[in-house]
C-alpha cells in the first residue's frame, strides 16, 4: 500500500463553522471547528445527541460544505472541488462505515466490496479480486458469496468495513460503528481498526456513542456547543 508515509496529514478542518436556517433563526451547529488527523491515527468522536456529530461526519466526508472555514481532505479543500470531482475524491480517498451498514440486500459480500471499485471503472475481474483479498484480510473469505441476509450482524459489519477499505483510502469515516453489535464482535472490529491503522496507515475518524469504543483510540474529542475539545483518555 502507498500510504504508510508517518505522521502525513489526511484529513484537517480549519476554523469550521456550520449554520443552518430554521424559520426566521440561524442555528449555528458547529463553530470553529479544527481538526487534524494523521495517516494511521484513530481518532473518536464523542457528544451528546444533536451535538453535531453526523453533521460534522458528513462535512467531513463532503456530503455537506460548511458555511464558515475549510476542510480539507488529503490537501485538497473540499469547497474548492466541484460536485463531480468531489464525488471522485470520495471514492478515492474516503472510506465510510455506518451503524447500519447499508449493503445492498440482493449482492453478495463479494459484490458489495466490489462496487466502490466497479464505480472508479475498475475492470469486474480485478474487482472481483481485490473485494474478495479484502474480505479475507477481515476473515470472511468463506462468505464472499453470502448475501448480508445470510450473514450475522458482526458480519455484515465487516462487509461495510471491507467495503471502505477495498479503495486504499486514506482515511475512513465511521459512524457508531459497533452500535448494534454485541461486546465481543465490537472488540473483534476494535481489534481490525487497529491492525489497519497500524498496518496500512489508514486514518480513522469514529463518531460513537460508546466510551470504552472511545477510550481505545488514539485520541478523544468531544463536540461541545459547536467546538471540538480534546478529552484525557
Amino acid at each position: 500500500m502507498n500510504k504508510c508515509v508517518i505522521n502525513k496529514e489526511v484529513l484537517r478542518c480549519i476554523d469550521v463553522h456550520k449554520t443552518y436556517q430554521e424559520g426566521p433563526e440561524d442555528v449555528t451547529v458547529l463553530q470553529g471547528v479544527e481538526l487534524s488527523v494523521r495517516s494511521g491515527e484513530r481518532v473518536a468522536i464523542v457528544g451528546s445527541s444533536g451535538s453535531g456529530k453526523t453533521t460534522l461526519l458528513n462535512m467531513l466526508g463532503g456530503l455537506d460544505l460548511p458555511s464558515k472555514g475549510e476542510i480539507q481532505v488529503g490537501g485538497e479543500t473540499l469547497a474548492q472541488l466541484g460536485e463531480r470531482k468531489r464525488d471522485q475524491m470520495r471514492n478515492r480517498k474516503l472510506g465510510f462505515v455506518y451503524q447500519f451498514h447499508h449493503l445492498l440486500s440482493e449482492f453478495t459480500a463479494s459484490e458489495n466490496v466490489a462496487m466502490p471499485l466497479l464505480i472508479r471503472g475498475v475492470s469486474r475481474t480485478e474487482a472481483q479480486q481485490s473485494a474478495e483479498t479484502m474480505l479475507t484480510r477481515v476473515g470472511l473469505g468463506q462468505r464472499a458469496q453470502h448475501k448480508p441476509a445470510e450473514l450475522s450482524g458482526g458480519e455484515r459489519q465487516r462487509v461495510a468495513i471491507a467495503r471502505a477499505l477495498v479503495t486504499d483510502p486514506a482515511c475512513v469515516l465511521m459512524d457508531e460503528p459497533t452500535g448494534n453489535l454485541d461486546q465481543t464482535t465490537a472488540q473483534h472490529i476494535q481489534q481490525m481498526i487497529v491492525e489497519l491503522a497500524q498496518g496500512a496507515g489508514t486514518g480513522f475518524v469514529i463518531v460513537t456513542h460508546d466510551l470504552a469504543l472511545a477510550r481505545q483510540q488514539d485520541r478523544i474529542l468531544q463536540l461541545n456547543q459547536g467546538r471540538l475539545e480534546a478529552l484525557a483518555l
